[in-house]
């Protein structure tokens, strides 16, 4: 006897250890972690970001451009490519330089060959800087600012989608937390019944084929309600980044209590401010579109250096040429062949898609926030009433089991009892799930 009490407490013992190492998680930091390990939510970060690098590329246009080069070059002889560069004179051009020479008293001897200075090296740096563009680069700053702010919005969309469905998560994985606890507790409430049946000596064969067949099919209920708890803590896990071998104690447990609901007219979201930004980003880039049909204005300035000699060394010891210029530059395009105008009608087009989108939404998005507040409303109007039901079956059942005890009852009503029980448990559970996952769709919907 001894050792069978020391086993059922070592076995107790170590279902304590087990509750002991469990990881404890409430709703904060469930959806905290989800929304760390989100995908999508990174996704969105990442377009904010790229968004935010795009202005940086359009605001470069504003500034000035500086471009410069550096050239060497080497000529070659192609008769002779290990000889210096040089050309043979004309004998034409030998004749001319005496008789020039000789009308002005010199006299000279005219080479056959003329020395070129093969080796040449050319650098320059020109300056650009725009000064009037009639819009161009100013309306293609504004559309990408309106890009930034949809990233922006849509961003916030992601995170309310993602904290709805981590709340969903974890009150689905708490429902099955609770499923699990009815089923057990209605199959032990059958397995009672069967004892106190057979303890007291009159049971009948009716009675104890009735229990045995409810003791199976609530065994069956259990081990189903087990099955789905698993699967629910298993992608809880996964989406919160947690080990999928840690046991979960999930410490938010179901309110007997729901605070009211303000039934008000939706004013703003970020669907909305999604669609709204995207029109205005379509008519800037309209408008840009336009503008590249106008002249650009913008000044220049240049300036360039040139040295060559036949000696390589000696390159930059002799002179160099250099030079410099600064003005005004006016660019007009002629034309196109209609590309700025057919560009620009793309983009309106665009903006009157957006446009309709926007108007869409904002029907069918108040008609859904308008929907999620009635049905909480609804949801909570009746958990009430349910709680009495549920209350009333619970007293049905007492008296329906003290009845069967006393033998002035079948295990048939019996179990209609208890069945009528386990199903009004099941649907309160329900109703409170239905009714927090309206309060989120609220919020998410919300302003």
């Amino acid at each position: 006897m001894r050792k069978i009490i020391g086993a059922l407490f070592a076995v107790c013992g170590c279902f304590c250890c087990i509750d002991a190492f469990a990881l404890d998680l409430s709703l904060n930091d469930a959806v905290s972690k989800i929304m760390a390990e989100s995908n999508d939510l990174k996704k969105a970060d990442a377009n904010v970001k790229k968004a935010q690098a795009s202005l940086d590329v359009a605001n470069s246009n504003r500034w000035f451009n500086i471009e410069a080069t550096a050239t060497y070059m080497n000529l070659v002889n192609v008769e002779r490519p290990f000889d210096s560069y040089d050309v043979k004179l004309p004998p034409e051009i030998g004749g001319l330089v005496q008789q020039i020479a000789s009308t002005s008293g010199v006299s000279m001897s005219v080479p056959e060959k003329l020395a070129i200075p093969d080796n040449i090296f050319m650098a320059g740096v020109t300056i650009t800087q725009p000064i009037y563009t009639f819009g161009k680069i100013g309306n293609a700053v504004d559309s990408v600012r309106s890009a930034i702010k949809m990233s922006e919005y849509s961003k916030e969309m992601v995170s309310r989608e993602v904290k709805y469905a981590a709340t969903d998560m974890y009150w689905t994985a708490k429902m099955t937390d609770e499923i699990v606890k009815l089923a057990k507790k209605d199959l032990d409430n059958t397995m009672a019944a069967k004892k106190k049946l057979a303890g007291a000596g009159r049971a009948n064969r009716s009675n104890l084929v009735k229990i045995e067949s409810d003791i199976a099919t609530k065994e069956i209920n259990l081990s189903d309600a087990e099955f789905n708890r698993d699967t629910a803590h298993r992608m809880l896990k996964i989406l919160a980044g947690i080990d999928i071998d840690e046991e979960l104690n999930l410490t938010d447990e179901f309110p007997n209590t729901f605070a009211d609901i303000e039934d008000k007219k939706l004013t703003n979201t970020p669907e909305w401010q999604v669609l709204d930004q995207q029109v205005k980003m379509y008519e800037s880039k309209a408008s840009s579109s336009r503008a590249n049909g106008y002249p650009t204005l913008a000044a220049v300035g240049s300036y360039s250096y040139v040295t060559m000699d036949t000696d390589f060394k000696k390159m930059f010891n002799s002179n160099a040429e250099q030079a410099a210029y600064w003005g005004l530059a006016l660019k007009v395009p002629v034309f196109s062949g209609g590309l700025n105008r057919a560009n620009a009608t793309v983009d309106v087009m665009n903006a009157e898609v957006a446009r309709q989108d926007l108007d869409k939404s904002k029907k069918i998005t108040s008609e859904k926030y308008t929907n999620a507040i009635k049905q909480y409303n609804h949801l909570r109007g009746n958990l009430k009433g349910l709680e009495n039901a549920r209350d009333l079956a619970a007293k049905a059942y007492g008296f329906s089991r003290d009845r069967f005890a006393a033998g002035q009852t079948s295990a048939v009503e019996l179990a209609d009892v208890s069945a009528g029980l386990y199903q009004l448990d099941m649907a309160l559970i329900n109703a409170k799930y239905k009714i927090l996952m309206s309060a989120e769709s609220v919020k998410k919907l919300g302003d």
